[in-house]
């Protein structure tokens, strides 16, 4: 039987828990099929999954929610072998094995293909964190041109490249971080007003933008979320779409308090179909064309994992953590 090199996690833990191992490589049925990966980026769904915060997830299981590569094999005939596919969501790394893997198989129905020269690590950036960068403006904050936007944890992976998606919208893009030394970061892709982040910045972003900016993008979770309300114009919508605070629910939490008046809070969890409506040929023309950037913190090797999910860990990335296999 052929076999592949995977990243098996047994039991929740931490990145030592990681094992990489030879398992048989996965047969496609009629629906699916087999794509062999070349990168994968890595996210926090991820860590919390290894960390034992899914409680729907039975082991031993290859995680990873996303992945790009080749197809490999598609009973269906609907791609070619040797199209370049990336695929994401849809129960990949939970229900079924996902990319952490030289192979994966997966749905036909949550792959696209994507027409494109761009190298590998930028690739295995884009699925996921495009997606839901994307999703997040425009579906659940309906970004329009020339709108105020500030995105809360905006060094992240999706903060960085929603603010580059945002700016090439025609957006105003703000963006915090608790570090000033990331401030040229953020200014790379797109942002045009920095603020250092101290756990309260609304009086500060009142003062700036008199009664609030337009849209906030929420990634930090929270930890921050009451104060990142309070940032908000009235008709303004705030969007829940990261938990880097680590902190899952409010302790305490007073809706009347908490959401001022006329203030529109919504959340972005995304999911395969909402993958499959990312453009990503799209986007991918236009990192091509240099008017979006990715931000790639660190490239590792698949026998890398362990120290790939320590680095995401530290919350200290400055962009997509990537993976080739």
């Amino acid at each position: 039987m052929p076999i592949m090199k995977a990243v098996v996690i047994h039991e929740p833990g931490g990145p030592e828990v990681l094992k990489v191992e030879s398992i048989p490589i996965p047969t496609p049925l009629a629906g699916q099929v087999l794509i062999r990966v070349k990168a994968f980026g890595i996210n926090r769904s991820e860590m919390f999954t290894r960390q034992g915060h899914s409680p729907g997830v039975r082991f031993p299981r290859v995680l990873g929610i996303e992945a790009v590569g080749l197809v490999e094999e598609v009973p269906g005939d609907e791609f070619r072998k040797g199209d370049i596919v990336a695929t994401a969501m849809g129960g990949m790394g939970r229900a079924f094995d996902g990319g952490y893997a030289e192979y994966t198989c997966v749905p036909v129905a949550q792959v696209q293909a994507i027409q494109t020269k761009l190298p590998w690590e930028i690739l295995g950036a884009m699925p996921e964190m495009l997606q839901t960068a994307w999703g997040s403006l425009f579906k659940s904050l309906g970004l329009a041109e020339g709108e105020r936007l500030l995105i809360r944890g905006g060094t992240t992976s999706v903060g960085l490249a929603a603010a580059a998606i945002a700016k090439n919208h025609r957006a105003f893009v703000a963006a915090t971080t608790r570090n000033p030394g990331h401030t040229e970061l953020l200014r790379s892709s797109g942002v045009d007003d920095v603020i250092v982040d101290t756990g309260s910045i609304a009086d500060e972003v009142q003062r700036k933008f008199p009664g609030g900016v337009d849209k906030v993008l929420e990634m930090i979770g929270t930890v921050t979320l009451e104060d990142s309300l309070q940032c908000a114009k009235q008709g303004g919508i705030v969007c829940m779409t990261g938990i880097v605070g680590n902190k899952w629910s409010f302790d305490q939490f007073s809706p009347m308090e908490a959401i001022p008046t006329a203030v529109c809070l919504t959340v972005y969890a995304g999911d395969s179909g909402d993958f499959m409506r990312t453009p990503l040929n799209e986007l991918a023309r236009l990192i091509e064309a240099g008017k979006l950037c990715v931000q790639i913190a660190k490239t590792f090797h698949l026998d890398d994992i362990v120290l790939a999910h320590r680095l995401m860990e530290e919350n200290k990335a400055g962009g997509k953590i990537v993976v080739l296999t």
